[in-house]
């Protein structure tokens, strides 16, 4: 072996072990055996990717090798360690960043549970829940409590969980002999996958229980009464720890969350913390000025016109919005202001507005304190062409 380790991995010689890592990653999956079957120049990289990392993964060795090159490892290599004894060498290296980053690689593909040397299918938590709940804008503003009712896996109530008849019933796997895993030889290799018999766990089950079938769980209907806090709005969720799916083998249950929905309103409008309302006003009470009562969700006030109100006047109320659930700001009631126009109108009413209308000057009106929508065209186009 002749090839300088840094060149056979691809990197500088100032690599960090970060970088040496991932070098070696890629040319182990692309080397491989199990994707390169019968191509023994294949092998013979991917033997030389191994050694190469197993060197420069390791401080002391790699400090021996940037000092004295492949001599530091002469009488290893000698002893067929890194030549033709295939891959007996690495047990005098010790074989665990080996091990270690061989497992990473394709732990996943060969079981799942961790690599080499994994013992078992971990039990897991149970599944989180979401259930969806309507809401008027009252009931969010203020808080309610609402009765839900759905369907969740539960813990056997008969095996307790555990799947069996009894306790004598759960017996050590005779497949992989309660290791959860079992031995492939492909080629010179020997990989590990998870047992196909108890699928990781290390048992099996004798006599199933009758109620669940070995399952340990039951689909059933529940009903709770959830606590919405004031201030929720649309897409907030409220977790309740524990009441989701029933975990495995005495794993917690998962956590169910409710996710609000609040519903449109007759007459408000949300924009977080503030609420927004239509105010209609006649034209006598926009140009006299006016107090007139509006509604808020918690009683009518009185809300006071200035003489001269033009519509689409926005007019803030402070503290009669909602008091956020994060934070307890409290938000304003934003009222617009929309001058009705009155229609259907007598021959008497025509007349008195039309002598009105014969008093207006243009101190009277907003028309002619403002330029109008043509004039301000022409003095657009005037500028284009000045």
């Amino acid at each position: 072996m002749s090839k300088d380790f840094y060149s056979v991995l691809g990197v500088e010689r100032s690599a960090d072990e970060k970088e040496i890592k991932k070098a070696y990653r890629k040319l182990a999956m692309k080397y491989h055996p199990d994707r390169n079957p019968d191509d023994p120049a294949a092998e013979e990289k991917f033997k030389e990717a191994s050694m190469a990392y197993e060197v420069l993964s390791d401080a002391e060795k790699r400090a021996a090798y940037d000092r004295m090159g492949h001599a530091a490892f002469e009488q290893s290599m000698n002893n067929g360690g890194f030549g033709g004894g295939g891959f007996g060498g690495f047990e005098g290296f010790g074989g665990g960043s080996f091990q270690d980053i061989f497992g990473d690689l394709f732990g996943q593909a060969f079981g799942g549970g961790g690599g080499f040397g994994g013992r078992g299918r971990r039990a897991s938590k149970g599944a989180d829940l979401l259930y969806q709940v309507s809401l008027t804008l009252e009931e969010a503003v203020a808080g309610c409590k609402k009765e839900i009712s759905f369907s969740s896996a539960v813990s056997c109530d008969t095996c307790d969980g555990k799947g069996a008849k009894s306790a004598g019933d759960i017996v050590t796997c005779s497949h992989c002999q309660g290791c959860g895993q079992v031995h492939m030889q492909q080629g010179f290799f020997v990989m590990q996958q998870t047992c196909p018999v108890c699928q990781g766990s290390g048992k099996q089950i004798k006599n199933p229980c009758p109620d669940c079938h070995g399952e340990g769980k039951q689909q059933k209907q529940q009903t709770l009464q959830v606590s919405i806090p004031a201030g929720v709005d649309n897409g907030d969720r409220v977790r309740l720890a524990g009441k989701g799916e029933a975990g495995e083998n005495g794993m917690p249950n998962g956590d169910l969350y409710v996710e609000i929905h609040v519903k449109p309103h007759a007459i408000y409008t949300r924009n977080g913390a503030d609420l927004h309302i239509d105010v209609p006003i006649s034209i006598a009470s926009a140009a006299l000025g006016d107090d007139i009562e509006i509604p808020t969700l918690d009683g009518k006030i009185n809300l006071k016109i200035a003489e001269g109100t033009q519509s689409g006047k926005l007019l803030r109320v402070r503290g009669k919005g909602v008091t956020t659930v994060r934070g307890r700001m409290q938000g304003d009631l934003i009222c617009r202001v929309i001058v009705q126009t009155p229609t259907n109108l007598t021959n008497e009413q025509k007349e008195l507005l039309e002598k009105f209308q014969a008093t207006l000057g243009d101190e009277n009106s907003q028309i002619g304190k403002k330029k109008g929508f043509f004039d301000k065209i022409k003095d657009d186009v005037k500028d284009l062409f000045d």
